[in-house]
């Protein structure tokens, strides 16, 4: 049903526009260096390992890097390639191929209500990437609720309710303390009893007393989406600031245990030199990319698009 999103070409250009301008400090920093690889005669032994470390350092991870460096070896081969500059399609095709290896899958089945979990760590940008997604399904359409279930951190609800407010659509809460599951319960009884509502987001806790608590905590939210709608939630989206590099990963892996993620957010992207963590998050973890942030204003989110994004990285 959420595939409306971005029908329109003029809004598929503009996000690709967006996300392209959001990493010109990526495209100035490693990835500039490592566009300069292939501004060389020729290709030799020195290149293939100048570009594997600069990958590395660029936050791409070493595993993946190693693959994209050995994948793009074997095909200037086998085509009989020697000078560096005829080298460079291949790089970015394999980078393009290496993100689409985790596409979303196509979700085109109709439901009276979606509902989209939203985790990860306070400061990571979660809050403020709900009132931008929010205000995007808002835009292709549909009606949205914001369920206020980070009900430990003192003021989470009031930001929520202030982005909410931006975005023009209501945030059901309860007070500081309250029972996150109670707050879900009550918010999906709304959506589907009186505000009729297409899309339910549901803001969770990103700390508790111990890490142990905050994953019970996220199991048991899930659990009352499944119990009171059909095979939700549909989305469990994973918040992750891009400053925070590789370390983004090992955060990633903990949440994925306590719930069956379906995708990542990546915020920040405006603020890193680096950004290779984007090719990390597909290879290591097994999940999509589906929305990256690209500046501090609402309407600064964008829909991930593995082209836009690598075209984005170098200069032209």
């Amino acid at each position: 049903m959420l595939s409306r999103l971005f029908k329109r070409p003029e809004d598929r250009l503009a996000e690709q526009e967006k996300v392209q301008e959001s990493l010109a400090k990526t495209r100035r920093g490693l990835f500039g260096q490592i566009g300069g690889l292939f501004q060389a005669s020729e290709l030799t032994e020195e290149t293939w390992d100048d570009l594997e470390t600069l990958l590395i350092q660029a936050d791409v991870g070493g595993e993946t890097s190693a693959k994209l460096v050995e994948r793009m070896r074997r095909r200037v081969q086998a085509l009989g390639i020697k000078r560096a500059a005829d080298a460079r399609a291949i790089f970015e095709q394999e980078l393009i191929r290496l993100l689409n290896e985790h596409r979303p899958p196509k979700d085109d089945m109709e439901r009276l209500l979606t509902i989209i979990m939203v985790v990860g760590v306070n400061g990571s940008g979660k809050t403020t990437s709900i009132g931008k997604l929010a205000r995007l399904y808002k835009q292709a359409g549909y009606k949205v609720v914001i369920a206020a279930a980070d009900t430990f951190r003192a003021a989470a609800v009031e930001q929520l309710v202030i982005w909410g407010e931006r975005a023009g659509v209501e945030v059901i809460s309860q007070g500081p303390g309250a029972d996150p599951g109670a707050v879900v319960y009550d918010a999906i009884r709304a959506c589907q009893e009186t505000r009729r509502a297409d899309v339910l987001l549901i803001d969770t806790a990103g700390r508790l007393h111990t890490k142990y608590n905050l994953m019970k905590e996220l199991e048991k939210v899930r659990n009352v989406c499944a119990t009171r709608v059909h095979k939700a939630p549909h989305e469990v989206l994973l918040v992750l600031d891009a400053n925070t590099g590789q370390n983004a990963i090992p955060q990633a892996k903990h949440f994925k245990e306590a719930t069956q993620l379906t995708g990542v957010v990546l915020t920040k992207l405006d603020g890193t030199a680096k950004g290779g963590v984007v090719f990390a998050i597909g290879e290591e973890l097994g999940l999509p990319v589906r929305f990256v942030g690209t500046g501090e204003k609402i309407t600064d989110l964008a829909e991930f698009n593995a082209e836009a994004f690598v075209a984005g990285l170098f200069e032209r």
